[in-house]
């Protein structure tokens, strides 16, 4: 049994399906044995380093942000503290989103989660929020469902730090891991803009509802966008399932499997 194979039965895609005359090649995922057990996502899966980013001696301030509203000091607010960050470097970005308190999450939060990875990547995973383990750890995708990713990329040899870098939409974790409001999603969003201007991935690999919106800019469902996919600023958008929701849904496993095979076809 080849690695491939093995990372594929890790995230629960087994028994192996090959499309003839084609060695090694996956075929009909949709024929696919989906396993139902968590255990069936259970890999050791080495921690990557967290490499502490010093504090540069000047940062700019980050404003307060009022919700918009048209005409009112908190419409310009908004829009002077997004200009700032779309002017910051790595490092003061970093030390930006540390001491962020432009929404209500900043009173509940531990720490910070600012994304983690190649900062030159081919690929940018987005995810939605942080879950405790992320806020308890300040770093995204740590937990069972980033042990899942870290699996779903290795099955197609991508690794976090090597060509990929991990981010969320927000950048704090919500109360009891509900659904980031449209509000908080403001406010994070232009150091999610600026996240991916500085690292300039040559495809963005939308995981969940709340990322691959944010990024197309649309309403609808994660099966509707998987459909369609689409761009951000001319980079090509991949939209899959969160990789909670596949531990939650194991029989969705096969659909995300197309969905990084789609990924490999655009930016391998």
């Amino acid at each position: 049994m080849n690695s491939r194979e093995v990372m594929l039965r890790e995230i629960g895609l087994t028994p192996i399906w090959r499309a003839r005359g084609v060695p090694g090649a996956v075929g009909d995922s949709t024929a696919t044995k989906i396993a139902a057990s968590d255990a069936d996502i259970a890999v050791t899966i080495a921690e990557p380093a967290v490499t502490a980013v010093a504090t540069p001696a000047a940062v700019p301030e980050t404003p307060s942000a009022e919700l918009p509203v048209d005409g009112a000091p908190g419409q310009l607010a908004h829009h002077d503290r997004a200009a700032t960050i779309a002017n910051m470097s790595w490092d003061e970005l970093t030390a930006s989103i540390a001491k962020c308190t432009a929404c209500k999450l900043c009173k509940t939060r531990t720490n910070t989660v600012p994304g983690v990875g190649d900062r030159s990547p081919l690929w940018m995973v987005i995810g939605e929020a942080p879950g405790e383990q992320e806020d308890k750890r300040g770093e995204p995708f740590v937990g069972k469902a980033g042990q899942l990713l870290d699996a779903m990329l290795a099955a197609v040899g991508k690794k976090r730090g090597d060509g990929v870098y991990i981010a969320n939409v927000i950048k704090c974790r919500p109360p009891g891991n509900r659904n980031p409001e449209p509000d908080e999603i403001a406010a994070c969003e232009p150091y999610l803009r600026r996240q991916i201007a500085l690292a300039q991935p040559k495809l963005l690999l939308a995981a969940g509802k709340f990322s691959a919106q944010t990024l197309l800019n649309r309403e609808d469902t994660v099966g509707a966008m998987r459909a369609s996919g689409g761009n951000y600023e001319s980079i090509p958008v991949v939209v899959t399932y969160h990789p909670s929701y596949l531990l939650r849904t194991p029989t969705e496993k096969a659909k995300a499997w197309d969905d990084l095979m789609k990924a490999c076809t655009l930016v391998p």
